[in-house]
């Protein structure tokens, strides 16, 4: 696998059962790149080892000067150099392959789990933490996937060496032989210390990241209640604990540095001691000598990968864990291989959970008293099961969704919360959704009444249209109002079976609001809708209205006639209390209007715009 193919077709199935099972699970989808790269770090790692035996070739040939003994130490060390060369820029290249490939993996089964999972994601794993797994842990993971050949390729090339050393000069090359599993092996005592305290460590930065995630997702809501000071000082506490924690570890891997370089040298001691006495005895000559001092000396190259592959393990551990956790989450209910077949090609939304009914081609209003049940719903009705599990599933013309295959149910049903991301890039860009073909983008834009958007993108264009100019990441050069009517318009251009919509006009003034219900009704004549609202003027566009409440259907009818005969949808509706009376200020807002002023809720039940949108984020 080069860098050049990726993405992958199919990342594969993780194994999830633990950290430890997925960083090996990694390693084996790519075992052509390992191999490679284990066979550029044997040339290296072995071209470097045979520069002393070059040296002390020279070396000897300068006390008995002999010319040819000292050429052919030339042509020795002139062809390690040529493979130290080779060896070091393809293990570089194969290695940092090795590493993008596996973070890449790890990203993409990230991805796909998220589509999967939706919004039920951040309900079962905090947000943060979603975060930290994506971006931080896949380069640990990737590290120490890609450090796994070149440790093998150390190793090898580490056993190599004594065994040569042996054959070359046994005197030496014995105690050469027994030192250096001591170097190796002398810091082991010390690695599971050093991996816990890297453990507490990553896990404090993880929460840190958490922490700072969800902070930042509702800064406004933050502004708004003053609550700003605390949450900086929480962050600024779960900081000061990561520093303390990354000093702790810094400590410890400090010590075993200085022991990798400490037990080399006192290696290195014994050796020239010996070796003197055995040049003084004459049983070795003096090029010998420095033929063993010089690998002795460079052996600690090689041995430098024992420390790297404990300190990888050590911190891609509780980042492999982390990301096994959140791969290992899964849908309530799998696909059903074949199973798209079943789906009619037309049918009711029916969900047996609450008994709401969404009549085939009709246009039904939801009415829910609390904004996140009619969020809940909202999302079950396009299968994603919410928690807690063990619901039934939401059936559509009498097939269950959640034994649908995952991109049928999500072609068949689509859903629009109620706050709806723009990703950057062109309006162009931003309506080229799958869909149908049946719905243009002029006419689904028109049906949202976006003229205002157009002609203020078309300002921001180069060349003066719409569809070239440039729209910021989650659309925050538009008002709020235009950012929901630009994601209407691209609900509307996918032209979907069922459209689900969760209070698509909470920000926009009552003539806009007006005009885009009868847009809506014209464009989706025949087809499914279903809107979960709480506005007059779109609830008596409705062909249907369903007031869900305590979890259930407690009536359906018409908009004026449940206003007429339902106290409880009236209170809803309207903000009056059940009883009949006006609540003692005169108004109540409604989610997602200007809380500082009546004056739109106040335009919405007598029918008078305010020609205004309401940005509720700015706002707040």
């Amino acid at each position: 696998m080069q860098i050049r193919d990726l993405p992958f077709p199919d990342p594969g199935t993780p194994d999830v059962r633990s950290g430890l099972r997925f960083l090996v699970w990694l390693g084996r989808r790519q075992l052509g790149g390992q191999f490679a790269s284990v066979v550029w770090g044997l040339l290296h790692f072995s071209s470097v080892m045979a520069l002393p035996y070059g040296v002390g070739i020279a070396v000897q040939s300068v006390v008995e000067r002999s010319g040819t003994g000292l050429a052919f130490a030339g042509g020795l060390i002139a062809l390690a150099g040529v493979g130290i060369a080779a060896g070091d820029t393809m293990l570089h290249r194969t290695s940092v392959t090795n590493w993008i490939t596996a973070a890449a993996r790890t990203q993409q089964l990230l991805a796909r789990r998220t589509a999967e999972l939706g919004s039920t994601l951040t309900r079962r794993v905090a947000a943060g933490e979603v975060v930290a797994v994506s971006t931080g842990d896949v380069e640990k993971i990737g590290w120490f996937v890609e450090a796994v050949s070149r440790f093998l390729a150390a190793a090898l090339t580490i056993v190599l060496v004594c065994v040569a050393l042996l054959f070359y000069q046994p005197a030496l090359g014995v105690l050469v032989a027994l030192g250096v599993p001591v170097m190796a092996l002398g810091v082991l005592p010390l690695l599971p210390r050093a991996t816990r305290l890297a453990d507490v460590q990553r896990e404090k930065a993880g929460r840190a990241t958490e922490l700072a995630a969800d902070t930042v997702a509702g800064l406004r809501v933050l502004r708004g209640i003053g609550g700003e000071d605390l949450f900086l000082d929480r962050y600024r506490r779960a900081s000061q604990e990561v520093r303390r924690a990354a000093v702790r570890s810094a400590r410890m891997w400090s010590l075993i540095t200085a022991l990798q370089v400490l037990l080399p040298g006192l290696l290195l001691m014994a050796v020239v001691w010996y070796g003197i006495g055995l040049v003084g005895e004459g049983r070795i000559d003096v090029g010998e000598l420095v033929t063993v001092y010089s690998a002795v000396m460079l052996l600690t190259y090689p041995l430098r990968h024992f420390e790297e592959i404990a300190m990888a393990y050590s911190f891609s551990r509780p980042s492999a864990r982390r990301a096994a956790r959140v791969l290992a989450l899964e849908r309530a209910t799998r696909g059903v291989p074949g199973a798209a077949g079943t789906v009619p090609a037309a049918g009711d939304l029916h969900d047996p959970a609450t008994g709401l009914l969404a009549p085939d081609g009709r246009l039904t209003a939801v009415v829910c008293g609390d904004p996140d049940a009619a969020g809940r719903l909202a999302e079950r009705l396009g299968g994603h099961p919410p928690e807690p599990e063990g619901l039934p599933s939401v059936l559509l013309g009498g097939v269950a969704l959640d034994e649908l295959p995952l991109e049928t149910a999500r072609t068949r049903v689509l859903v629009q919360d109620k706050d709806p991301v723009l990703l950057s890039g062109t309006l162009a860009e931003l309506l080229d959704v799958p869909a149908s073909r049946a719905v243009s983008a002029e006419a689904a834009l028109a049906a949202a009444e976006c003229g205002d958007v157009l002609d203020a993108l078309a300002q921001a264009s180069p060349d003066e249209d719409p569809a070239t100019a440039p729209i910021t990441e989650r659309g925050r050069s538009l008002s709020g109002g235009q950012r929901q009517r630009l994601a209407l318009a691209r609900s509307l251009v996918a032209d979907p079976d069922v459209l689900v919509l969760d209070e698509p006009t909470s920000a926009v003034d009552s003539h806009t609001e007006a005009r885009i219900a009868n847009g809506v009704r014209t464009l989706r004549k025949g087809r499914t809708t279903v809107v979960f609202t709480s506005s007059p003027l779109l609830l008596d566009r409705a062909d249907r209205v369903v007031l869900v409440h305590g979890g259930v259907v407690e009536a359906v009818g018409t908009h004026r006639g449940l206003l007429r005969d339902e106290p409880r949808y009236r209170a809803v509706v309207t903000r009056e209390p059940e009883d009949g009376n006006p609540p003692a200020n005169g108004h109540v807002a409604r989610k997602g209007e200007d809380r500082g002023s009546g004056t739109a809720e106040a335009a919405r039940t007598a029918g008078v715009g305010t020609g205004i949108d309401i940005d509720i984020e700015e706002t707040a």
